[in-house]
Order: C-alpha cells, then sequence, then structure tokens
C-alpha cells in the first residue's frame, strides 16, 4: 500500500487507484480524459487541509477538478467561479439533494466557492459532478 502523505514518491494513477479500491476512480478519471480530451497531472500538495498527492485534471491550462483519494471513495474539489455561478445555480434545482446540500454549506469568497464533494458510486451525485464540470469547461 503507497503513503499519499510520502513526498518522495510519486504514485502512478493505477497504484492510487489501487489505494482507492473502488473502480468509480477509474471510470471517473476515464470519462473526464475522454470527454474533454484532458490530461491527469499528479501533485503533491503541502497545504496543512489536504497534504498528500491529489490528481488534478486540467483543459488548455484551466483547472477543470482536483481529485483527493480516499479509502473507498475519492472527494473531487470543484471550484465555482465569478463565470459559473449563474449557470451552475440555474442547473442546481435539478441536481441531487446532496450536492445543492454541499453548495449551500460551502461559503463564498473572493468570487468562489470550492464545493468538496465525495464520490463512492455512480449514482446521481456522479453525474452531477459531471454536468457541473461540463460548465466550467465551457466558460
Amino acid at each position: 500500500m503507497i503513503d499519499l502523505r510520502n513526498r518522495d514518491y510519486c504514485p502512478s494513477l493505477d497504484e492510487i487507484g489501487t489505494y482507492i479500491r473502488n473502480p468509480v476512480f477509474q471510470q471517473f478519471c476515464a470519462e473526464l480524459t475522454e470527454t474533454w480530451a484532458c490530461r491527469e497531472k499528479i501533485e503533491y500538495s503541502g497545504c496543512s487541509m489536504e497534504r498528500g498527492w491529489n490528481v488534478k485534471f486540467k483543459k488548455s491550462g484551466r483547472s477543470l477538478c482536483t481529485v483527493y483519494p480516499r479509502e473507498q471513495y475519492f472527494t473531487v474539489l470543484l471550484v465555482v467561479g465569478r463565470k459559473e455561478k449563474e449557470a451552475v445555480e440555474a442547473a442546481l434545482p435539478g441536481c441531487a439533494a446532496a450536492l445543492r446540500e454541499i453548495y449551500g454549506r460551502t461559503g463564498e469568497g473572493n468570487g468562489q466557492r470550492w464545493l468538496m464533494i465525495d464520490l463512492e458510486d455512480r449514482d446521481q451525485l456522479y453525474r452531477d459532478v459531471f454536468r457541473l464540470i461540463a460548465i466550467r469547461a465551457a466558460r
């Protein structure tokens, strides 16, 4: 088992998938790269809140989302900025209650909300995350 806090060893995407032990992670990554022709970048974060290796997905230099590995699930960080806010808020009524709750309790700072969304199944929340990423990618 890899140590995601070990800065000296950069794990591969497959090793991160083995750590998570949930096939939804590989499906999520594959769907992201296929849909938006983006690539993943594995980076180490020294942030005290989320220290360790994470996976960033960018398209044309713009961040789509960041994935934080957990055991059995993963957390997707999705930033809703000024450009996306109106479209995201218009889409929210059709989203899962869990996503509406996350959005409502996430404070806004500098015109952004940093949504931390835990995924473990390919359910409505999973599909909603892709809806929000699509809005971000289009801006």
